[in-house]
Order: C-alpha cells, then sequence, then structure tokens
C-alpha cells in the first residue's frame, strides 16, 4: 500500500512539474489604443519571449505550471510587471500608463490644472467630447457641466451658438486651443461657427469655473475652456462618419491618422461638412472644417505642426423673435407692428412675414442677408525636456480671418454719405491677423518646489471696412466703399508660478502675472463718425491658494485670485459723446472639496466673485444711438457647486451635477431716452440681480447598459428664470426650462472592421417650448415702450450618426 501510494505521488508530482499552460491577452494604452510589437517576456527566461501583433494580441506557450514574473516593454512607457501563478490557460491584459515618451512630463500646461490646484474644474476625454458630437457646435457638447447655459441663434445647435459660465458670457470666457487664445482681440468673443466640428479633433477638453490659473488671452471673468488636440494615436486608422436629422441637418466627415511610424513620425488629418436649414426660418448653415498635423518625436522633445481651419455661410438669425410673436395677444402684436413699422416692417412682405410666420419667425427676407467668414489656424509646437528637472516649450501662432455679412437697407442714405435715401445691399467686412509667440518653461528645484514661468507676446492686425454691391436706383459705381478703420492691439503678458509642499499633505500654489495691452484704431466707423482710439492697459493678477490632502483620495482647497479686463472695441466706439468705461477687476474666493472613491467621485465649491467697475448696459445711447455700457462701482456672484458621478451597478451610472447661485449689482443708474424731446430719463435701482444670472442651474446624465455593446442615456438640463436687464422686471426676464433629451448608442465590433457606432439623439424629447437667450431695450414715444426679443430653441428633434472605424 505504502508503495502505491508513493507511485502516486512521483506521477503527480511529474504531473505538476512537467505541465504546460499558454497566457494570451492584449497590450493597450490608457486610452484604448492597441499597442503592436511591445515585448512581453517571463522575467529570468530565456525561451519565453514573445511580441504583440498589429492588434495588440500576444500569446505565450508552453509556459510550465508555477509562479512566473510577466515583463512588458514599449518604447516611450514605464514597463509594467506582473506576477502570474499557472494552473491553467490564463488571459492576462497589460494597460500601458501615460504618454509615449512621456510627454506629460515635457509638455507644459501652464493654462491647466489637476488634482492638487486650488480651483474648481472639469475634466472632459475624448469619449465624454464624442459622447454628443453628432453635429452640434462645442458648447452643445459642453451643456451638461456643472454652471453651464448654452444656447443656439438657429435653435438647434449648429450655426451661432453661445454659452455661459456661472452667470458670464462669452466675452468673459477665455478660451485656448493647444494654448493659444481662440477669443477675438476686439470683441473678446468666440465664434464657434468659424471653426465647425472641431470637438471631432479635440481630444480632451478642461472647463474652469472661475478666475483659474494664468491665462493668455482675454481675461477670465466667468471661466475658461482649453481645448487640447494634441494626442499621439499608436495605430493607424481611418474614421468615416455621417449625421442626419431634423431640420435637413447633416454631417459629413473623414477622419485618419497613420499610428506613430517608426516611432517618431505621426499624420492625421480630418474634414467635415455639416449644413442646416435651422429651426427658426432661412436660418439655414452650410460649414466646413479642417484640420492637419504632423508630428516628430525623439524621446527629449516634439515638434509639431497643426493646421486647422474652417468655413462658414450662414443666413442671419441675430435679431431673435419678438416676445409678443410668442407670448402675446393679437392687440400685442399689432401695438408691436406698429411701434416698428417704419424701422423693422417696410414693405408688405414684411408685415405677411411677421403675422403669418410662426414661432420661429425671422424677420430677414432678403435672400442673400448671409454671414460668410474663413479662418485658418497654423500652430508650431515644441516641447524639450532639457534635462531631468527643466523642460520648456515655444508655441509660435497665426490666425487669418476674413469675410463679411450682406445687409439689405430700406431706403437707407447711410448717415449722410448719399445724398438721397434709397435701397441698398451692403457687406460689412472684417480682415484680419493675429500671431504671436507662448514660451513656457518648468524647473523642478526640488521634490518640494517646482517652478513655471512664462512670456506671451501676440498681435492682432484689423481691418473693418464696408462696401455698397448694389444700388437698386444704379446712382452708384459698385461695389463703392463708405467706411473704413483699422485696429492694433499688442497683448505682452509674463507669469511665475510655483508649487510648494510644504508638508506630505498641505500644497501652496502662487502664481502672478503682469499682463500690458496696446489698443489702437482711427478712421471712419460703420455709422459714418470718425474716430480715434489710442490706449493702454497695465494689469497685476496674482493668484494663491492651499491644497490639504486629507488622503490620498481626498482633499480640500482654498484660493484668492484677481483679475482685471480691458473694455472690449464696442465699449470705445459706443462712448462717443460720453465718458470711455474704465476696466473691470475681479476678486474670486473659491474654496472646496473633492473626494473618490472606487466607484463614485463627487465636488463640491462654494465661490464668491466680487466685482469692482462692472460694464452693464444702462439703456442709454451715444449721440449715434449706440447702446452704452456703464462700470457699476460693485457687484457679486455668489453660489455652491455640486457635483458627482456614481457607478451605481455594473449596467446604471448617473453623473449629477446643481449649481445653487445669487448675483447682486449694489447701485446703478437706467436710463431711457425720450425721443419726442431727445431727453435721457434716469432711474436708479439698488440691489438687483446681475442679467442672466439664474439662481438654479442643473444637470444629469442617467447612463444605462442593458446588454453588451448598447447603452441607453437620459440627459437633463434645468435652468431657472434668467432676468435679461439689470432691473429685477418679471416683464424683461426668460421664464425657467427643463430639458429632457434621449440618446441610444450601440456598437459592434469585428476582426474586420475596428468598430461601427449607431447612435440616436432625440433631443428636447417632451417638446418643452422655452426661449436661452433674449435682449431688451426701452424708449419713451409719447409713453414708455419696452421691446424684448427672445431666441426660442427647438422642440422635440433628432439626429442620427452612424461612425464606421477601420
Amino acid at each position: 500500500m505504502k508503495k502505491t501510494f508513493l507511485f502516486f505521488l512521483t506521477l503527480l508530482s511529474f504531473h505538476f512539474c512537467h505541465a504546460q499552460y499558454s497566457i494570451w491577452g492584449e497590450v493597450s494604452t490608457s486610452y484604448g489604443e492597441k499597442l503592436a510589437d511591445a515585448t512581453i517576456f517571463i522575467v529570468d527566461s530565456e525561451e519565453h519571449a514573445t511580441v504583440s501583433d498589429f492588434d495588440g494580441y500576444y500569446t505565450l506557450d508552453k509556459v510550465p505550471a508555477g509562479t512566473h514574473v510577466l515583463k512588458v516593454r514599449y518604447l516611450g512607457y514605464e514597463s509594467l510587471t506582473r506576477e502570474v501563478t499557472l494552473t491553467e490557460d490564463t488571459t492576462l491584459d497589460f494597460v500601458m500608463q501615460g504618454s509615449i515618451f512621456d510627454l506629460d512630463d515635457i509638455e507644459i500646461s501652464a493654462n491647466r490644472l489637476d488634482q492638487e490646484d486650488p480651483f474648481s474644474y472639469l475634466e472632459m476625454d475624448k469619449e465624454r467630447i464624442d459622447f454628443k458630437n453628432l453635429a452640434q457646435d462645442v458648447p452643445f457638447l459642453l451643456e451638461h457641466t456643472p454652471s453651464m447655459v448654452v444656447t443656439s441663434d438657429a435653435g438647434a445647435g449648429v450655426g451661432y451658438t453661445g454659452m455661459r459660465i456661472r452667470g458670464s458670457d462669452a466675452t468673459r470666457i477665455n478660451v485656448t486651443i493647444n494654448g493659444v487664445p481662440l477669443n477675438d482681440s476686439e470683441s473678446h468673443g468666440v465664434f464657434w461657427v468659424d471653426l465647425p466640428d472641431l470637438g471631432s479633433s479635440t481630444d480632451n477638453i478642461q472647463i474652469q469655473r472661475g478666475v483659474g490659473p494664468s491665462s493668455n488671452g482675454a481675461g477670465a471673468f466667468g471661466g475658461t475652456v482649453g481645448l487640447n488636440t494634441n494626442h499621439i494615436h499608436q495605430n493607424p486608422f481611418i474614421k468615416i462618419e455621417g449625421s442626419y436629422g431634423s431640420f435637413n441637418t447633416s454631417k459629413a466627415s473623414a477622419t485618419f491618422t497613420t499610428g506613430l511610424m517608426n516611432n517618431q513620425y505621426l499624420l492625421e488629418g480630418r474634414y467635415s461638412l455639416i449644413n442646416s436649414d435651422g429651426y427658426i426660418d432661412r436660418a439655414t448653415s452650410d460649414l466646413s472644417s479642417w484640420f492637419f498635423s504632423g508630428l516628430k518625436i525623439t524621446p527629449s522633445s516634439s515638434l509639431r505642426l497643426n493646421v486647422f481651419g474652417g468655413k462658414e455661410v450662414t443666413f442671419q438669425a441675430w435679431n431673435g423673435v419678438p416676445e409678443v410673436k410668442l407670448n402675446g395677444t393679437e392687440e400685442e402684436l399689432l401695438e408691436h407692428y406698429w411701434n416698428n413699422s417704419n424701422g423693422q416692417y417696410n414693405t408688405r412682405e414684411d408685415s405677411i412675414n411677421l403675422f403669418d410666420s410662426g414661432r420661429s419667425f425671422n424677420a430677414y427676407l432678403y435672400p442673400n442677408e448671409i454671414d460668410d467668414y474663413t479662418q485658418t489656424h497654423v500652430q508650431l509646437i515644441y516641447n524639450k525636456q532639457l534635462t531631468e528637472s527643466f523642460k520648456y516649450n515655444i508655441t509660435g501662432h497665426y490666425t487669418k480671418g476674413e469675410g463679411f455679412f450682406e445687409q439689405f437697407r430700406f431706403d437707407d442714405d447711410l448717415n449722410g454719405i448719399l445724398d438721397t435715401s434709397q435701397n441698398l445691399v451692403v457687406q460689412r467686412w472684417l480682415d484680419n491677423d493675429f500671431f504671436g509667440v507662448i514660451l513656457n518653461g518648468e524647473s523642478e528645484l526640488s521634490s518640494a518646489l517646482t517652478l513655471q514661468g512664462g512670456l506671451n507676446y501676440n498681435i492682432y492686425l484689423g481691418d473693418h471696412f464696408g462696401d455698397i454691391v448694389n444700388d437698386f436706383s444704379d446712382g452708384l459705381f459698385v461695389p463703392f466703399e463708405y467706411y473704413r478703420s483699422d485696429a492694433v492691439k499688442t497683448d505682452l503678458n509674463g507669469f511665475l508660478r510655483a508649487d510648494v509642499s510644504l508638508t506630505d499633505k498641505l500644497q501652496l500654489f502662487g502664481d502672478a502675472q503682469v499682463r500690458n495691452i496696446g489698443y489702437s484704431s482711427s478712421g471712419i466707423d460703420s455709422d459714418s463718425t470718425v474716430f480715434d482710439i489710442d490706449t493702454s492697459y497695465t494689469f497685476f493678477n496674482p493668484k494663491l491658494g492651499l491644497t490639504y490632502l486629507i488622503d490620498q483620495n481626498t482633499s480640500i482647497y482654498g484660493s484668492f485670485a484677481v483679475a482685471n479686463r480691458e473694455p472690449v472695441r464696442s465699449d470705445f466706439l459706443d462712448a462717443r459723446g460720453v465718458d470711455v468705461p474704465d476696466s473691470e477687476h475681479l476678486q474670486d474666493f473659491e474654496l472646496g472639496f473633492r473626494k473618490r472613491g472606487h466607484q463614485w467621485a463627487v465636488d463640491a465649491n462654494v465661490y464668491f466673485m466680487n466685482y469692482l467697475d462692472q460694464l452693464v448696459l444702462t439703456g442709454a445711447v451715444n449721440d449715434v444711438g449706440g447702446l452704452v455700457r456703464t462700470n457699476v462701482e460693485s457687484s457679486h456672484r455668489m453660489g455652491i457647486e455640486l457635483s458627482g458621478e456614481f457607478q451605481l451597478s455594473d449596467q446604471w451610472k448617473w453623473s449629477p451635477n446643481v449649481t445653487l447661485a445669487r448675483s447682486n449689482i449694489a447701485s446703478f443708474t437706467q436710463t431711457v431716452v425720450d425721443f419726442e424731446t431727445f431727453t435721457e430719463i434716469n432711474t436708479d435701482f439698488e440691489d438687483t440681480e446681475i442679467s442672466f444670472s439664474p439662481n438654479v442651474i442643473a444637470g444629469s446624465i442617467l447612463s444605462y447598459k442593458p446588454i453588451y455593446g448598447l447603452e441607453l442615456n437620459l440627459l437633463s438640463k434645468f435652468v431657472s428664470r434668467q432676468y435679461i436687464d439689470n432691473t429685477n422686471s418679471l416683464d424683461r426676464s426668460l421664464p425657467s426650462y427643463m430639458v429632457h433629451d434621449v440618446m441610444a448608442k450601440y456598437t459592434i465590433e469585428s476582426d474586420l472592421i475596428q468598430k461601427v457606432e449607431f447612435k440616436l439623439l432625440v433631443n428636447n424629447i417632451l417638446n418643452a417650448q422655452f426661449s436661452s437667450n433674449a435682449y431688451t431695450y426701452s424708449y419713451i414715444f409719447g409713453q414708455l415702450v419696452t421691446e424684448n426679443y427672445l431666441y426660442p430653441q427647438a422642440g422635440t428633434n433628432l439626429l442620427l450618426n452612424v461612425a464606421v472605424t477601420f
């Protein structure tokens, strides 16, 4: 019996000593890209080694049973080591973290934040950007982020779109692409229509609320949106995408990348076409855009050339819809008509259009009342890791913009330029050049101290001119130039930032920026008035903050930041006959809490934004009828922002956010003009809310994955009442609204085609009737007349998208 037991024990030992199994799996990046030619081997073994194939798959055969250490190497990434005990065939995947050649360490993100910085922000990765990227502009991709309100002139998210953060409009939101300013130098606005489908070439977006760190370009008075297009795709692919939906909205795009060739070179590109009839009558959009990038990379440097741009032709829907057309009685609409019968409604066709059209009314009837503009961007970006502790980057950039909007003018003499009034067609042109150099450096002086510094210099050259292109009386030789002015703006700024680890848990952030702006412009404006502007500003913008790490997943922070902002071009032009407004100043206090769990995350932030000399509309007009803004001595915004992400189960995920806010103007004077006596009537107001500053903004994305490849999403947005001027008058306000969208996504993967993705987006599924933007003006002509103009958004509408990746 003993001999039999020893015999079977010997056989069993022989089996385990000689049993062999296979290990297989895939090697990919944290972006989900498969890595070809990665080396996988068993440490201290010369027999068991392999490389991954084109799809990132590997197999190690005939590996003896027992415990082994596997190692994966790929040029530019830190090696990964895993221990595995083999008792059967085993699957083992490897995900390589970071970027090729550790470019996260080479590239300097002077305007970006991370977990240890004492400011509030949200990071959107490529997956979340693509989530709603069917045809709509970038603001609608950001709609469900905290404190965000978006709007569309044409009503459906294509064409002219805009956004507000914490109640601050686009002119107060600093926007950059790869650190290069996108805001227009003179108006400070951002015209997303000039770069349609930009989201398809964007790798990640960081939305900072409040002042944030040092910024290049327009001062951040509400927030900062930083778009990053620079990403290194490991593998080649071609993506063909098409969308179609309501209002004949369509999108067709093709994207390619070569992947990293010879571990040194990368080429990628995209071309897109987007068209839409718009929800508003005749608010058509004919858009195209392109993106090209070439990269050369070494283990310690990278050189990238980005060339991208867009061409837009949109029928104008800028004037909005009279509120009485949407919500008034027949008597009120008739009164509006008679009040404007010699201005907006001059012909029989104008009258028929007003009374016979519906909620999507557009006052423009001239068939070529269009905006036609082309914008091209060139960026050359060099990053260098000079030593282990010092790195720098240099960005040279150039933006060319050129285009016009065309207008039909009824019985007009162009403020006396013509001898007689007549019907005219004019084109108002803008031809501008924006270029500069951005230099940033970072030095890690010790494990406890890191310094960053930068110097940026930008120049803007703008020509404004107008041509009469059609004289219906044939009395002019056309084209006839009737005004011209030029503008030069320089922006020189430098900053120094320190990140100091005071203890293992306490981090100090300090940032000081000095910015000098010079602005000059002269010539004749479109209203035929001669002007001459020559001014400059110097601002000091300090920031200071502390972050305390309670543990590796929990932190609290507090910060104080100062921002300053110069008046825009229209402030100078509209101030003729009155004083030019002063610059604006902001003191921003932030206090926040961050917590990350295994399957959840929460963020809470309290802010107090104290404005000095904030610019607001008064209702007054200048000596040629332009609306005038004035400084109010004291105003503020305060609120709390809450956001979270909860993986409720393997199938359910919920991402809610809510902002509870208040705003206040201590006192200001509104002016109304009596056009019978040409006198101004002033009314004083105290303790009123700032216009377009809702008390509640809430968003929610609820996701459900019932089966593999299928995802269902309910997207909700609530915005409370917004006043459209600073008087707190209910008859000059937008009612609150709540909108629900539904999106279904189904993905098919195969060996022949990488991925086929179907998306169906149903916007405003409950058909809410709401307006997200408006403007108002008042005057006295015998009695007080107030005109509100609203921008109604589309009811239930849908978009279907199909994307095929090879």
